[in-house]
């Protein structure tokens, strides 16, 4: 499954053009189908690094703790290399994620804003 199609990259706002948004808008939503881990996307852009041009987000990330925070599209794909069995299965794009408010997502998994 390919993680960041051409639509989602074309609808996603560039980084910091929320950052005044009391209650930015999620863009899209990745997990992991073998954990509680789940990253929804609230802006991101491409940038270059030493390993090459990667896309950088900005989202709502959800493992240890719920935060806010950074991950690229690199980690997402690489997150499981040198996993055997059935943890290895790879990071996911809901197919049936619906663009919603932050305040949504957090009401959903029943998280109080920071």
């Amino acid at each position: 499954m390919k993680l960041l199609t051409k639509e989602i990259k074309q609808k996603l706002p560039k980084l910091y053009s929320q950052e005044n948004e009391k209650d930015p808008l999620v863009i899209c939503r990745f997990f992991d189908p073998t954990s509680q881990w789940t990253w929804y996307v609230i802006e991101g852009e491409e940038k270059d690094y030493d390993y090459g041009r990667d896309t950088l987000f900005f989202g709502f990330v959800i493992g240890f703790e719920s935060e806010l925070g950074y991950f690229t599209l690199h980690e997402l794909e690489t997150a499981k290399e040198g996993i055997t069995g059935l943890n290895s299965l790879p990071i996911e794009r809901d197919d049936f994620f619906t663009p919603c408010r932050l305040s949504q997502v957090r009401k959903e998994h029943q998280i109080r804003p920071a």
